[in-house]
């Protein structure tokens, strides 16, 4: 045969037998053994099936992977064995999901997207009637927000936490997701620009950036995905500050306070951040008000200050955009699902590959298939 590297005839030598583990148990193959004067040994057999140096067929490597990337290690080895009859440690299912987790990084790090497959639709990108009113144009959401994992302190001992940040494209009908995952928020805005490059959302009028008044996200998004965003701040998480000086200033469950709460939020939602931040300045304290209800107050106004650039709520509903980021909470839910059960404690590393696997699987859009295929592909180059 024609050696695969050079092109210079490669002799065969034997026949070299080689033991997997597939779906259907242990399986021994016999593969031919060629050699290349010039390039060394070949079998074209492992080559074609993209085989790596672990025992695992290509059918049998994405379950696994999927099993650890659902759930802890140990409950995924006994739902293997009850999904195929294959046995494996709960060592190797991890091993097994860092590895690939490993290789999705890699290809992140190295500015790749996993290619959705061919022939996928594109997202619809026009906004869904509300209230019997139609609305112009189009818009895709980008979201960014981040919660802590436990990680093992150096030798194992003592428990710390990061936070990672979790990334969301999604549709304005909600219909399509795609999840990204990373300790570093400028990381993930920039595995953010290249799916959604790959996704054809640049073809959107509008990128509608929802997120919460995290230190850096704006910065991180503007930078790193793109200059073109339109910033909202999710308006529940401006909610929660009202209510925050609400129970300083009235106390906790106080009917006064819920109705001033109401007030601030409705004119809020129909006037905008720059009504309610001159309504909140012209709030008269008597010299008996407590010193922690003053601060309640000086930290409720550099908050609408601070952030009333993207607080023109009454623009955005004309528009028929969200103004709330519930599409990334519930990302954030996902996976830290998976990343903060109970008495799990994570290397960072570990905890990143796991993550990227897991932002991976909640996509949909065909990624977690793709990934495979392609990693198979690349394999096969390798070989």
């Amino acid at each position: 045969m024609a050696c695969p590297d050079c092109g210079a005839d490669a002799k065969f030598i034997n026949y070299l037998p080689r033991t997997l583990e597939t779906l259907y148990g242990l399986v021994t193959v016999q593969r031919a053994y060629y050699h290349c004067p010039d390039c060394g040994g070949h079998v074209p057999w492992d080559r074609e099936l993209g085989l790596d140096d672990s025992r695992q067929s290509p059918g049998l490597q994405p379950l696994v992977g999927l099993v650890g990337t659902l759930m802890p290690f140990g409950k995924g080895e006994d739902v293997l064995r009850r999904l195929s009859g294959v046995r494996l440690s709960d060592s190797t299912v991890r091993r097994r999901t860092e590895e690939a987790g490993l290789d999705l990084r890699e290809r992140h790090q190295a500015g790749e997207a996993v290619r959705p497959p061919a022939g996928q639709r594109p997202w619809n990108l026009t906004l869904p009637d509300r209230d019997e009113h139609s609305f112009a144009g189009t818009v895709a959401y980008v979201g960014l927000d981040a919660f802590a994992v436990p990680i093992r302190g150096p030798h194992g001992q003592g428990i710390g936490y990061r936070m990672l940040y979790t990334g969301v494209l999604y549709d304005p009908r909600k219909k399509h997701t795609v999840y990204v995952a990373d300790f570093d928020h400028e990381a993930a805005a920039t595995q953010l620009r290249r799916y959604a490059a790959a996704l054809r959302l640049g073809a959107a009028d509008t990128l509608v950036a929802l997120t919460d008044a995290g230190h850096g996200l704006e910065e991180a998004l503007r930078r790193c995905c793109s200059g073109a965003l339109v910033f909202v701040l999710d308006f529940y998480h401006a909610a929660e500050h009202l209510h925050t000086f609400a129970q300083a200033w009235h106390g906790r469950d106080s009917p006064v306070g819920r109705a001033w709460v109401e007030e601030a939020k409705g004119l809020l939602r129909e006037s905008g951040g720059a009504v309610l931040l001159e309504q909140l300045q012209q709030l008269v304290f008597g010299p008996e008000t407590a010193a922690a209800v003053l601060e309640e107050w000086r930290l409720l106004l550099g908050y609408v200050r601070d952030n009333v650039h993207r607080m023109a709520y009454p623009t955005y509903r004309a528009r028929g955009w969200d103004i709330g980021s519930g599409p990334t909470e519930a990302g954030c839910k996902v996976l830290s699902g998976r990343l903060k059960g109970t008495g799990m404690r994570w290397c960072v590393c570990g905890s990143e590959q796991v993550a990227a696997l897991r932002a991976l699987d909640a996509s949909g859009e065909g990624l977690w298939d793709a990934f495979w295929e392609q990693r198979r592909l690349r394999n096969y180059q390798r070989n």
